[in-house]
């Protein structure tokens, strides 16, 4: 493996996952390991952050230690630690970056801040370390649905959602169907059943005037399914046919707006990161309607979802511009892009 190259150890524990990772300036990834929580919190059909954090506290050092073991190295190996500071749940925020902070005090490392929607950016980079700025990102997530410019040294948000994250409308609707958690994976295996085009369920685009064009908003298709089944009657209704049609509704709107900025913008590579980004209808349908005149990258599964190797990617942008974390600095909820 040859230690000459500059290591970084990343922690992740924004909401559910607890993850650490070792990797390496070349962007090889040298260990990446996740804990998940899924089965603490599917009996509530979400996360609960009280859960989370509890979790995130019995399970960072022996993730940490774990991370070093499979990597083959030592705190003495690491250039860095870099650690999500937001934006996520402000309770599973803080014990990682407790836990960071504690590490590169005992440890004498310099401590990086990463952004989370940064991180998931990184997380192309790690499989394409080709892929520069400037480029279209399209983060797709359980908490975020964001359209970011991503520039040399600066990112620009240019569109989110204003109600429901694209992978919180998943839990919610699959909820609502009876399906179980997390809603993604269970409505994308019960819609490659269906017919996506049973249900005319609405497309909320945006008004241009309104100055939101490149915004989402999920709510009202969220609503508009629990009406149909309401309406229908669910002894009468197909649910693979609800889940296909309400899944085609949500990413037509996503594909759409996603390759209308990068018209705009003047981008040909576009990337689509996040725990969404997943599904393969959304990649289907985003290169059926991206054809030749657009480059889109896709992280490999372990990559789309939350994992610390992304942020320990995302740590070598500061450490090169030496922009340390003070061992006094908060977590943040909504924490900015650039910050």
């Amino acid at each position: 493996m040859g230690l000459m190259t500059k290591l970084i150890l990343g922690i992740e524990t924004s909401c559910d996952e607890t993850a650490a990772a070792v990797v390496g300036e070349d962007l090889v990834i040298r260990s990446n390991v996740v804990s998940s929580q899924i089965r603490w919190h599917r009996r509530f059909g979400g996360v609960v952050p009280e859960i989370a954090s509890r979790k995130h506290l019995e399970n960072i050092n022996w993730i940490v230690d774990k991370a070093l073991d499979e990597a083959g190295v030592t705190f003495a190996d690491l250039s860095a630690l870099a650690v999500t500071q937001g934006p996520g749940l402000i309770g599973a925020l803080l014990v990682g970056l407790a836990a960071a902070k504690a590490l590169a005090y005992a440890h004498g490392l310099p401590l990086i801040g990463v952004n989370h929607l940064v991180a998931h950016i990184w997380s192309a980079r790690l499989e394409n370390p080709d892929l520069k700025p400037p480029f279209l990102a399209l983060v797709i997530s359980g908490g975020h649905t964001s359209l970011i410019e991503v520039k040399r040294d600066f990112y620009c948000l240019k569109g989110e959602t204003l109600d429901d994250a694209a992978g919180e409308a998943f839990d919610k609707v699959a909820k609502f169907l009876g399906l179980g958690y997390p809603g993604g994976p269970l409505i994308e295996k019960e819609a490659a059943k269906g017919n996506p085009q049973a249900v005319n369920f609405p497309r909320a685009f945006l008004l241009k005037e309104k100055k939101n064009e490149f915004n989402f908003s999920f709510s009202g298709l969220k609503t508009a399914v629990v009406y149909y089944v309401k309406k229908e009657g669910r002894e009468r209704i197909k649910i693979k046919d609800v889940c296909a049609s309400f899944q085609s509704a949500l990413f037509e709107v996503v594909v759409k707006k996603t390759l209308a900025l990068a018209r705009e913008l003047g981008y040909k590579e576009i990337v689509v990161v996040g725990g969404v980004a997943v599904n393969q209808t959304l990649r289907a349908m985003m290169s059926k309607e991206a054809g030749t005149k657009f480059k889109l990258y896709f992280p490999s599964a372990i990559l789309c979802t939350d994992n610390a190797a992304m942020v320990a990617a995302a740590g070598f942008e500061k450490l090169q511009r030496r922009e340390f974390l003070s061992l006094e600095a908060e977590p943040s909820a909504n924490l900015d892009l650039n910050s």
